[in-house]
C-alpha cells in the first residue's frame, strides 16, 4: 500500500523531523503531518517543507481527533526516546514513551482509515548482561529483563504494539529494533559520551558495540513506510567495535573506573550536563550488545550503507573531533596485534 496521508511523531528531534522532510519531498504522498509537543528547530522546520507541523501531545486522547480528521492511513511512531530532558526528564520520558504510545495506539485502533503502523523501537529490549548470547535474533528475549529506564519503556511499548496488532490484524505493523545511532548530525547519549575528552569506562570490561549510521536509520524507516513489510526486524550496521577501540578511534582518553565508583562518576557527568547515563545505559557500557540482521537483509530487503566502524569514523570526522591518534594508524596497529596473536595460537 502506497501511503497517502502520513503522520510522524517526534518531529522536533532529528529522526522524526528528517523523516517528515523525506516524505514531504515524495510527490506520491499527498499529505504529511508532523506531531510533537514543541516545534522543530527553525532549520529542521524549513527542511520539512510542505509537511504540516501539529503541536500536540500524544499522551492526550485528542491525538485521536488529529488522526481521524486528517484521514491518516499511515502512522510512523518515531518519538520513543532514550534522552530525558531536565531534572524531571526521566518521569516525563517514561510518560511520553509508554502513555504516549498507549494513546497513539488507541487512536489508531479507533480509526478505520489507518492501514499501517511503523514503530521505532530499540535493541535495548534484549537487555545487557553477562549471560547474553553472542548475537540476538528477533525471536530471543532478554536474559535479564530491563528493570527501569528506556529499555523497560521499549519492552512495554512493544507489548502494547503486539496487542494492537492482535486487535487490528488488518493493519500492517512493522517494529524496528535499532542499535545505537551514530553520525555527525544526530545528538544522542552515545554521541555525547564519545565526545568527552576523557571517556569513563568500567574497569575490567570492554563492551562490544554495534552501531547504525543515522542516515541508514532514516532509510530503513522510509522503506518500512513506503512498502508493506510487516514484522519485527533488528537494524544495525555490520561488524562491531570494542568500546576501547571506539574511544581510541575518536582520539579520546579512556578512564577505567571501578564498578563501585560508576554511579558517582555518572552523577558527576549528569550534574555537569555532559551525559545523562541511565542504569540500562551503564549496563550496556559493561556488556555491550550485538544483534543478528539476517532478516533485515533477506526479508526486509535492506543492507546498511555504513558498517559500524565506517559509521563511527564518519561521526568522528563529521564532528571534527580531531583524533589525537590517526584511526588508520590505530587500525594498522590493531591488525598487527591480531596477526601476532594468531601466530602464537
Amino acid at each position: 500500500m502506497t501511503p497517502k496521508v502520513v503522520l510522524v511523531t517526534g518531529v522536533s528531534r532529528f529522526l522524526g523531523g528528517h523523516l517528515a522532510a523525506r516524505f514531504a519531498a515524495n510527490p506520491d504522498i499527498e499529505r504529511v503531518l508532523g506531531v510533537d509537543t514543541e516545534p522543530p528547530p527553525r532549520d529542521l522546520l524549513r527542511r520539512m517543507g510542505r509537511a504540516e507541523f501539529v503541536r500536540a501531545d500524544i499522551r492526550n486522547p485528542l491525538i485521536s481527533k488529529v488522526i481521524s480528521t486528517a484521514n491518516v492511513d499511515t502512522v510512523v511512531h518515531a518519538s520513543v526516546t532514550a534522552s530525558p530532558a531536565g531534572p524531571t526528564g526521566r518521569t516525563v520520558m517514561k510518560e511520553m514513551n509508554v502513555i504516549g504510545t498507549m494513546q497513539l495506539l488507541a487512536a489508531c485502533q479507533k480509526s478505520p482509515k489507518v492501514q499501517k503502523l511503523v514503530v521505532k523501537s530499540t535493541s535495548a529490549v534484549y537487555g545487557s548482561s553477562s549471560r547474553d548470547p553472542a548475537v540476538f535474533t528477533e525471536d530471543m528475549g532478554p536474559k535479564d529483563l530491563p528493570s527501569s529506564g528506556y529499555a523497560k519503556d521499549a519492552v512495554e511499548v512493544e507489548g502494547y504494539v503486539r496487542g494492537f496488532g492482535r486487535r487490528r490484524p488488518d493493519v500492517n505493523v512493522t517494529t524496528l529494533r535499532f542499535t545505537n545511532f551514530i553520525g555527525p548530525r544526530i545528538d544522542t547519549v552515545l554521541t555525547r559520551y564519545f565526545a568527552l575528552p576523557v571517556v569513563p569506562t568500567v574497569l575490567g570490561y570492554d563492551a562490544r558495540v554495534q552501531l547504525l549510521h543515522s542516515e541508514d536509520a532514516l532509510a530503513v524507516l522510509e522503506r518500512a513506510t513506503l512498502h508493506d513489510l510487516p514484522g519485527v526486524f533488528n537494524v544495525g550496521g555490520d561488524g562491531v567495535l570494542l568500546l576501547s577501540q571506539a574511544i581510541r578511534r575518536a582520539g579520546r582518553l579512556n578512564l577505567p573506573v571501578p564498578s563501585a565508583a560508576v554511579p558517582t562518576v555518572g552523577g558527576f557527568f549528569r550534574s555537569a550536563r555532559l551525559v545523562d547515563f541511565s542504569p540500562d545505559q551503564m549496563r550496556f557500557l559493561n556488556w555491550g550488545r550485538v544483534v543478528d540482521t539476517t532478516l533485515l537483509k533477506k526479508d526486509f530487503g535492506f543492507t546498511p550503507r555504513w558498517t559500524t566502524q565506517q559509521a563511527f569514523d564518519d561521526y568522528v570526522s563529521g564532528r571534527g573531533l580531531k583524533p589525537l591518534i590517526d584511526p588508520e594508524t590505530v587500525e594498522a596497529a590493531e591488525r598487527g596485534i591480531l596477526d601476532a596473536a594468531a601466530r602464537f595460537r
